[in-house]
């Protein structure tokens, strides 16, 4: 956690591209498993927890970042792409509306491109930028 709080981006970046990996992982390991072994492919329980744990360490960096970053921009598009994520993981979890799996996708590889741009370009580089910089 100490980590998250000191290096945001970085750990949202981190967590943005392995949430990408996870997600276009799953398909191609299921298929694998029952080709493998002729059954029918049922996803482990721990398996959807990852997606639990992607979401609450990228709402823990995006928080983060939206306090430190110098840019407004950044800060809502921060919000505003997670917000996006977590709710069409919801969406896929509830199977409520069909939504193409590239949405997904592109807004967890936009996260992750935010967290990295922001970690190289809208820095604050004293302790009173950041202060209310509403």
């Amino acid at each position: 956690m100490n980590l998250t709080i000191k290096k945001p981006d970085t750990w949202g970046a981190l967590a943005s591209t392995l949430c990408l990996i996870h997600c276009v992982a799953t398909p191609f390991l299921f298929i694998a498993q029952s080709t493998a072994t002729l059954a029918i492919a049922n996803k482990p329980i721990w398996w959807g927890w990852i997606d639990i744990i992607f979401i609450v360490i990228s709402f823990l960096a995006v928080y983060k970042s939206s306090q430190t970053t110098s840019s407004h921009f950044i800060k809502k598009a921060l919000w505003i792409s997670w917000i996006i994520l977590f709710t069409t993981m919801v969406n896929e979890k509830l199977e409520l509306f069909p939504i193409p799996e590239i949405v997904m996708y592109s807004v967890a590889v936009i996260l992750a491109v935010l967290h990295i741009y922001n970690l190289n370009y809208c820095q604050c580089k004293t302790n009173k930028c950041c202060v209310n910089n509403e």
